[in-house]
């Protein structure tokens, strides 16, 4: 809190502006109730209030000082330029998640990934490849690729109840992604009751979301911002 008595020439105020502090150029009082005053704001432009007695609580003067300094924590500095570094590592590496990646992918799976489905963004495809091809694989680009420009915090995988492992496994020790499979004790220890929501990387077998009517009210709950349908052919409308 601040008196109308020390806004004075050359004071740094905070509260006369909402956005930051004023340097105050001129004071002119009016009576003893309140004061006319002329300031600049951060990027020098003129500017006058006229404050009464009842703006005091919100006004404060702020010690003036050097805008920066070179006192910061140097560790918090450099993890932060780190992260914002690997942040933007896609915009300077095409390939990102294949260097990041236990995969020697093949040059199909390149093309599927980097030439066909990042491309496509919202995107809707059927990979339809033979047995053996890769197409874990070549998901497993696309999820890493997604995360490492932002456009993926939630992933949802349904799959034949024999091959959630399957996945699991793959996924995080090929590509570092850690899923966690759908099981009833997860369902039923949920903390918000809704497993869905509380799990960004999910991989549940198809058998229970197609009998389970309850599982399926709780996903229909959730939004993600992908949903890989393994063995496609077995699903229905």
């Amino acid at each position: 809190m601040a008196t109308l008595e020390q806004i004075i020439r050359g004071a740094a105020v905070k509260g006369i502006l909402p956005d930051g502090l004023v340097t105050v150029s001129d004071v002119r009082w009016i009576g003893a109730v309140a004061i006319d005053v002329i300031y600049k704001d951060a990027g020098g432009r003129l500017g006058n209030e006229l404050l009464y007695r009842d703006r005091e609580p919100t006004l404060e003067i702020v010690e003036t000082g050097r805008p920066w300094s070179f006192d910061g924590d140097g560790a918090l500095f450099r993890l932060l330029s780190e992260a914002n570094r690997i942040r933007l590592a896609y915009l300077f590496d095409p390939l990102l998640a294949v260097h990041t990646s236990l995969v020697e992918p093949l040059p199909h799976q390149i093309t599927a990934v980097y030439s066909d489905m990042l491309s496509r963004q919202p995107l809707r495809f059927l990979l339809a490849d033979d047995p053996g091809a890769g197409k874990t694989i070549m998901t497993g680009l696309l999820i890493k690729e997604l995360v490492a420009r932002g456009d993926l915090q939630r992933c949802l995988i349904v799959c034949p109840g024999n091959l959630a492992e399957q996945w699991q496994d793959e996924l995080d020790r090929r590509f570092h992604l850690p899923f966690e499979i759908m099981t009833n004790d997860a369902l039923e220890s949920a903390r918000t009751g809704n497993w869905f929501s509380e799990t960004p990387l999910a991989i549940c077998r198809l058998d229970k979301h197609s009998r389970n009517e309850e599982v399926q009210a709780k996903l229909r709950q959730t939004d993600w911002d992908l949903i890989v349908c393994d063995e496609a052919h077995k699903l229905s409308a």
